[in-house]
């Protein structure tokens, strides 16, 4: 059996260089790869195309890539929380591409299992369907989407072993188990890292196969965007 795990975030990074295409999971700001997010910012590599489901708020997650223009383009779906990125968008200092949230996690899904692409309603009609093939299914017009071509993909996991297999906890598994092996390096962080053997098989969200690097991250934050609170007066 190969063992994947690494020391740390910046062996597992290492080979991050300028100009390359991240996925990075995660859903808000919950269940996002924290560590090599911040390993990223203290590496300064630039003109990064990022493929992430929300574009972080102003001082956490991707917000860091974003104040220090280390991004190029993003692709997303909603990216409502962060006003550095709504600046640099109307100020044209970076390349956006808003995609259908369920076409976005279709598009990683499609890559990691091989599919190049796949037809969709969603977005027809809209400027989501410009200059892309039409076909229509059951008198319904789909449109034509590609599988996504990254180059790295950075996952957040609660639980992983050193063999790189993978358990995710309630909403943080959104997009992380669809950006596992949906690129040609998949890099994992985890909050507890086990020895083989120690997961239940039955519990295995994303096989090793999938995963390239894994290492145990540390101080996570785990932030809110929105903290909604209730008053007992």
């Amino acid at each position: 059996m190969i063992l994947k795990n690494v020391t740390n975030v910046q062996t597992a990074l290492q080979d991050v260089s300028d100009g390359m295409t991240i996925m990075l999971g995660g859903f808000g700001l919950c269940g996002i790869p924290e560590n090599s997010i911040e390993e990223l910012a203290k590496r300064d590599v630039k003109d990064l195309t990022c493929i992430s489901n929300n574009a972080g708020v102003d001082d956490f997650g991707l917000g860091l890539l974003l104040k220090k223009h280390q991004i190029k383009k993003m692709i997303s779906s909603y990216v409502g929380e962060n006003q550095e990125f709504e600046r640099q968008m109307l100020s044209g200092e970076l390349e956006v591409e808003l995609t259908p949230q369920g076409t976005l996690a279709e598009k990683c899904r499609a890559a990691q299992m091989g599919i190049p692409a796949f037809y969709t309603p969603a977005g027809y009609g809209t400027e989501v369907a410009q200059g892309k093939e039409i076909r229509y299914f059951k008198g319904k017009a789909h449109i034509l989407e590609h599988a996504f071509d990254a180059d790295i993909a950075i996952v957040k996991a609660w639980k992983g072993d050193k063999a790189g297999n993978l358990v995710f906890k309630g909403t943080a598994r959104n997009f992380n188990a669809c950006m596992a092996g949906a690129a040609k390096i998949t890099i994992a962080e985890v909050e507890q890292l086990v020895e083989v053997g120690e997961l239940d098989p039955n519990e295995i969200h994303v096989p090793g196969i999938f995963v390239k690097k894994i290492f145990q991250g540390k101080d996570y934050q785990k932030r809110i965007e929105q903290r909604t609170v209730v008053s007992k007066n």
